[in-house]
């Protein structure tokens, strides 16, 4: 009668332990997934930094060389004033 309560205690230690790896395993389970999730959206930032990057550049490209012509129109009328 006296290991009783120690017969008692053993099996529900062990059942608590199992239902807490249980739990640890699902919040690994979800802990991944939303490892995955990240991953993925760092990978579309850095697709919308590269997108932006490369609009920014272009449009350098095409600001500056408008304003190039420009400076070249305006030194031919410049020339074609003073010629006049």
């Amino acid at each position: 009668m006296a290991n009783e309560p120690v017969d008692m205690i053993m099996p529900m230690l062990r059942e608590m332990r199992s239902e807490m790896n249980e739990q640890f395993s699902r919040i690994d389970a979800r802990l991944e997934r939303f490892q995955q999730r990240m991953d993925e959206f760092e990978d579309e930032l850095k697709s919308v930094r590269k997108v932006l990057v490369a609009d920014t550049l272009m449009s350098k490209l095409v600001t500056g060389d408008f304003d190039k012509r420009i400076s070249v129109l305006e030194i031919d009328v410049q020339r074609l004033m003073r010629d006049t």
